[in-house]
């Protein structure tokens, strides 16, 4: 039975001619798909410079100020380039995309503060199972066992990784947590079933989300938070970051990863913004992986990458064109490896 989690048609992928799909062997993704993947993966992976950020660089105590700022001013950047406004029904879509995929960025810093990274970067980590069951409901799009057997070993490399002794347990902060990764998955799952209007690009899409979540924020933040008191220059310079890098352009990649890739394939790439954050907090803190570290490093990983597969089986790449592909995704990964280079395994 064809794997509908990524139909023949889908854009970069190649389907052996001359035998049906469900007779020939599991599809290898092509070298134009990885690329669209290897780019993809830059908006999770910048994602995972949240933690850090927020501990280090923002002023405690103000999560909906810190959602506001990443997602307003870039917003209304986008819209004064595009100069696109939303018609018909995509206003409301908007509205509820821009809610989901947005407005829950103040429950990230919530429990970024409340709880050590590492547990919340687990929490995140379930983002593709949500996925996967949210994807049969909407898209009706039922998940192989392939994939619902990596992203809960996705889970667990990743819990080997960041979770240890230390971790405690807020119960605000675990809702927190869990909230953000819910919304996340809808927001993944509905953007995958809406799409784009015709003639509107990912950079657009992300202007009007980024917006349409801001101005939601906008009087929460207004009421319940309010700026901080002191905003020195870490602090202006992790807003400017996490408004550009972490926020339009991180959501115009991802938008359009998310276009172009099956949901299936594009869930687990969020497995490298809880990688990237442990690697962020080993070299900050001159810290080396033990050896239940780096397994379970190693772990997440392969889960990201066996996620782009269709089923089990696969054969190995060949040609130029895979080479070159592999060579893409390996660049971005390969980012990975210098944030924990520092770290010998112990």
């Amino acid at each position: 039975m064809p794997n509908t989690a990524n139909p023949p048609n889908t854009p970069g992928t190649s389907v052996p001619t001359g035998r049906s799909p469900a007779a020939g062997p599991p599809r290898t993704p092509s070298a134009q798909q990885l690329a669209t993947t290897a780019l993809t993966a830059l908006a999770p992976a910048s994602w995972g410079t949240t933690y850090f950020v927020t501990t280090e660089l923002l002023p405690p105590g103000h999560p909906l100020f810190a959602g506001l700022m990443r997602s307003l001013p870039a917003g209304l950047l986008a819209l004064a380039i595009t100069r696109v406004l939303p018609r018909g029904d995509w206003w409301w879509r908007v509205a509820v995309l821009g809610a989901l995929n947005i407005s829950g960025l103040p429950l990230l810093f919530v429990a970024a503060e409340r709880l050590p990274g590492g547990v919340a970067a687990t929490l995140g980590a379930a983002q593709p199972l949500l996925v996967a069951g949210l994807a049969v409901a909407v898209l009706h799009d039922r998940p192989t066992v392939w994939r619902l057997a990596w992203g809960v070993l996705g889970v667990l490399g990743v819990g080997l990784v960041v979770l240890g002794p230390q971790a405690r347990l807020d119960t605000v902060g675990v809702l927190a947590g869990l909230g953000h990764t819910a919304t996340m998955a809808a927001g993944v799952v509905l953007t995958k079933r809406w799409g784009r209007p015709s003639g509107v690009g990912p950079l657009t899409l992300a202007g009007w989300q980024l917006t349409a979540g801001g101005l939601l924020l906008l009087p929460f933040t207004l009421a319940f938070d309010g700026a901080p008191e002191r905003v020195d220059a870490g602090a202006v310079a992790g807003y400017l970051w996490l408004g550009s890098m972490g926020g339009l352009i991180a959501y115009t990649l991802w938008f359009r990863g998310i276009a172009r890739l099956p949901v299936g394939a594009t869930a687990p790439l969020v497995l490298l913004s809880p990688l990237v954050a442990a690697g962020i907090g080993a070299a900050a803190l001159e810290e080396s992986l033990s050896l239940l570290q780096s397994c379970g490093f190693a772990l997440a990983l392969a889960a990201l990458l066996a996620g782009q597969r269709d089923a089990p089986g696969v054969r190995g790449m060949s040609g130029a064109r895979g080479a070159r592909g592999v060579w893409r995704v390996s660049g971005v990964l390969g980012v990975l490896g210098v944030l924990i280079r520092g770290g010998r395994v112990r």
